[in-house]
C-alpha cells in the first residue's frame, strides 16, 4: 500500500499557480514537492517489502520473536538539486529497515554529489562551489561537507592508480609538475608525476599519477616498478625532458627501452647561455642539426656547429655531444614518428589541461587533496580521448619492424 499524496495537494491547481521556471524546479517549487511525495511513497513500499506485507495488515504468525511492526517515523532532510526535502522515514520496531533509495545517514543524493564533483574537478574552490550550488538549488552546505563528497571519489582513484596495464605500450611520455602543498605547518612544493602512453591500439592513456617531495632516481625507480607490477612487459621508446635519475630508473626495469629525451628542452636550455646578439644565428645553425635527415648528416653538422661556436660557447656544444645517446634515437624512424618522439609536448598538452583545473588552488591542504583534485582533472581530460591518434596503423607497422622480438608475441 502506498502513502496517499495529501488531500491538500490539488496537482493542477498547483500546476496552475506556477508562472516562472523558478515556481517549477525553484526552491519549494512543485518538482521539490513531488519530489516528496514520489521518494516518501517509494519508502513505504520498501518497508511494506521488508515486513512482508501491508500496512495496517496484520502477521501471520503467532511467533512474538518473528513479530515486527512499523514503529511510525523519523524525519529527514535530504539535499538535492530540487532543493532541500523533508522526508518522513518510516521505521520498524526491531530497527532492521534499511532503506535502499535514501540509505541510512545519507543526507545527500547522489545527483547532488555528481554535480559538486564535476564542479570540483572543474577547478571550482570550496567555498565558490558552495555559493554555486545555494545559487543554484537554494541549499547551504558547508566548505567541509564539499570536502566529504569529494572525499568519495578517493576510492575510485585509489582503484584507477592501481588497475591492470597493458603488457605493451609502445611510446610513453614521462614528466612532472609542481604543485605547493602545505605539510607540517609549512608550504612546498610536490611534484606529481605523470605517466602518458599510446597503447598498441593507437590510443592515448594516462597510466598513473603519483605525488612526491621532489625529483629522484629513487622515486622513478620506484615508479617504473610499480608500471612493471601492474603488468607493463616492455616500453619501447620513452620520451622525456632530462629529467634527473630517469634513464637509469626506466633502463633498470625495462632494459631494452629507447631513451628519447626532447630536443625542445635541450634547445630551451642550450639558448639561454647564448648572447642576444648570437641567438638568431646559432639558432639556424643548430637547426641543421636536429632537422638532418639522418643520424650520420646530423653529427656532420654538429662538428660543423663546434667549429663555428665552440670557442664561445663550449659548455653548449658539450652538452649536445654527451646527451646525444638519448638525443638522436628520433633519427632511426620515419618523420611520422620523429614527430611523434622529438619531443614531450603531448605530455606537456595533457599538463597544461591539468593547470587549467587546479589554477584557482594556489595552496593545497594536503597530498590527498592534490592527488584527488589531479584525478578529478585527469578523468575530465580523458572522456575526450576517443579516437586514436591518426594513421596508428602505419605506425605500428614500422614498429613492429625495428622491434621485431619486443612484439613477436603481440602481434602473433
Amino acid at each position: 500500500m502506498s502513502k496517499p499524496i495529501d488531500d491538500d495537494f490539488d496537482y493542477k491547481a498547483e500546476v496552475k499557480k506556477c508562472k516562472t521556471i523558478d515556481d517549477v524546479m525553484g526552491k519549494n517549487g512543485l518538482i521539490q514537492r513531488l519530489v516528496k511525495d514520489v521518494l516518501e511513497n517509494i519508502l513505504e513500499g520498501e518497508m511494506e517489502e521488508h515486513l512482508g506485507r501491508n500496512k495496517y495488515q496484520r502477521a501471520e504468525t503467532n511467533d512474538s520473536t518473528k513479530k515486527n511492526y512499523r514503529n511510525g517515523y523519523s524525519t529527514k532532510n535530504l539535499r538535492s538539486s530540487f532543493g532541500d526535502v523533508d522526508l518522513d522515514v518510516p521505521r520498524d520496531r526491531n530497527a532492521e529497515f534499511e532503506p535502499q533509495i535514501i540509505k541510512k545517514y545519507e543526507t545527500v543524493c547522489t545527483e547532488l554529489d555528481k554535480k559538486v564533483i564535476s564542479l570540483y574537478a572543474k577547478g571550482m574552490t570550496t567555498s565558490d562551489i558552495q555559493a554555486e550550488i545555494e545559487d543554484l538549488y537554494g541549499i547551504t552546505i558547508s566548505p567541509s561537507m564539499v570536502s566529504r563528497i569529494t572525499d568519495k571519489v578517493m576510492e575510485s582513484a585509489v582503484e584507477w592508480q592501481n588497475r591492470s596495464l597493458d603488457k605493451v605500450y609502445p611510446i610513453v611520455y614521462l614528466d612532472a609538475m609542481y604543485f605547493k602543498v602545505r605539510s607540517n605547518g609549512k608550504i612546498m612544493n610536490k611534484a606529481v608525476y605523470i605517466c602518458l602512453g599510446y597503447n598498441m591500439q593507437g590510443y592515448k592513456e594516462i597510466l598513473g599519477s603519483w605525488v612526491d617531495e621532489a625529483e629522484g632516481a629513487k622515486f622513478w625507480l620506484k615508479i617504473c616498478t610499480d608500471l612493471k607490477n601492474r603488468g607493463v612487459r616492455e616500453i619501447l621508446i620513452a620520451c622525456m625532458d632530462g629529467l634527473k635519475g630517469l634513464p637509469e630508473a626506466i633502463k633498470t626495469v625495462f632494459p631494452s627501452v629507447n631513451i628519447q629525451t626532447c630536443i625542445v628542452h635541450q634547445i630551451r636550455n642550450s639558448v639561454k647561455y647564448i648572447a642576444s646578439k648570437d641567438k638568431k644565428e646559432f639558432i639556424k645553425d643548430l637547426k641543421c642539426v636536429y632537422k638532418a635527415s639522418t643520424e650520420e648528416l646530423a653529427l656532420a653538422q654538429l662538428d660543423n656547429l663546434k667549429d663555428k661556436w665552440g670557442d664561445k660557447y663550449a659548455i653548449v656544444i658539450d652538452s649536445w655531444y654527451n646527451n646525444w645517446s638519448h638525443l638522436s634515437t628520433f633519427f632511426t624512424f620515419s618523420p611520422e614518428i620523429r614527430k611523434m618522439i622529438y619531443t614531450t609536448n603531448t605530455l606537456e598538452g595533457f599538463n597544461r589541461q591539468i593547470r587549467k583545473y587546479t589554477k584557482s588552488r594556489t595552496v593545497f591542504p594536503t597530498d590527498e587533496s592534490l592527488s584527488k583534485c589531479v584525478y578529478l582533472a585527469t578523468m575530465e581530460i580523458i572522456e575526450k580521448w576517443t579516437q586514436p591518434t591518426p594513421n596508428w596503423g602505419r605506425t605500428l607497422a614500422e614498429l613492429s619492424i625495428v622491434f621485431e622480438e619486443q612484439l613477436n608475441d603481440e602481434l602473433a
